[in-house]
Order: C-alpha cells, then structure tokens, then sequence
C-alpha cells in the first residue's frame, strides 16, 4: 500500500498505511536539516518514545487513545491504530445540544484522567478528539509532558477553552459542560484549576 499522507506539519507527518495486514496510522516525525544530525536523531527518538509512553499510560488510565502497534526510535516512527470515527471539531457544531453536552462532559471527564496522573496533552483541542463507537479518542500527545504543576493542568484547559471560543463559536458556553465533567473526574481541588484557568485569561487579556 502506497501511504497515503493524512497531513503534513511542521513536525511530523501523518499517514495511512498498512502494518501487518492492518489500516494504520504512522506518525513520522521530520528530521530537521539546521540541526546537527547526531542531535536531531536523539531528540526524534526521544519526542517519539515520550509520546508513545503518554499514550500508553493514558490508555491504563482509563482514557481512549489509539493502540499502539509498533514504535520506531530511531527513524521517528509511532504506528497505531487507524480510527475510523469522526473529529469532534467536524461535528460538535451540528449536534443537539443535549448530544453537545454529553460529549462535552465526557471530554472533560477524560481530560480529568489524565490530569489525576499528570498527564498533560499539551493540544487538546476539538481537531484531536476523534468521536467513535460513542466514546472520545484522544490523539497527537506530541505536545505532551508529565506535570503535576496546577499551571500546567490549567493550561491544558484553556487551550481547549480557546478552541471553544474560536472553532465553536457560537458554542463556546459548551466549555462549561466540560468543566462540569472534569469536576466529576478530578481528584484535586478543581476550583483550583479554574481559579488558574482564570488567572491564565487575566495575563492575556493585560499582557
């Protein structure tokens, strides 16, 4: 099977492709000719083995993500499952809105999962959900980290806040739901995690 490239970032790109009689994904992180060979291979390797882990850990957790099929450290390569489902960012805006807040309070209560073992995604956004046999994928932790800070956990927030407020704009009260699930979820104080969410738009509204 010729692969077929899905999209092309600035870091990695991401293909179609078939991996022992399977449709997979491969995420093939791009080697970067301004930096010294020696050096661009040891971070490829250890980006690609640092997302391949959050995502393995993410999945113990309780939180859908993609199987893990094979991880190439030395040619930057994540092979996973293929999800044949829909982006939350393509649909969220033409569902009911009792629908919309389901899926919104499920997005959060995974996003408490992750967040209750320092787990940050470092890009939630509705463009890497992907909604399928009504449960959320999370994909792309190439943003990933481990953190336990609450600014962290805060920021991790607010980005999907931002996504809300510009992708959905006319939904963007559905960031609430979330929050409403994330409550559910969370095993600290999540009146923490909003005063910091709180605190992050403050800085950007007087940056």
């Amino acid at each position: 099977m010729v692969k077929k490239i899905l999209y092309r970032g600035a870091e990695a790109e991401i293909c179609l492709s078939k991996f022992m009689g399977k449709t997979v994904v491969q995420k093939l992180r791009i080697k970067k000719t301004y930096r010294i060979r020696e050096i661009d291979a040891l971070l490829i390797a250890s980006r690609t083995k640092e997302e391949a882990k959050l995502i393995a850990e993410s999945r113990t957790h309780g939180v859908s993500v993609p199987i893990l099929y094979d991880v190439d450290l030395v040619h930057g390569i994540i092979t996973m499952e293929y999800l044949a489902g829909k982006r939350v960012k393509d649909i969220l805006n033409s569902l009911e809105e009792t629908e919309r807040k389901r899926i919104c309070q499920k997005i959060g209560e995974s996003i408490a999962r992750l967040h209750n073992h320092d787990i940050v995604h470092g890009d939630i956004t509705t463009s890497n959900m992907i909604l399928l046999d009504n449960r959320i994928y999370f994909i792309d932790f190439g943003l990933g980290c481990k953190n336990g800070e609450m600014e962290a956990k805060g920021v991790d927030l607010h980005v999907l806040m931002e996504a809300f407020e510009s992708t959905h704009s006319k939904y963007s009260h559905c960031f609430t739901y979330v929050f409403e699930g994330y409550k559910k979820q969370f095993h600290g104080d999540a009146s923490s995690v909003m005063k910091k969410i709180d605190d992050i738009v403050r800085r950007g509204r007087y940056r």
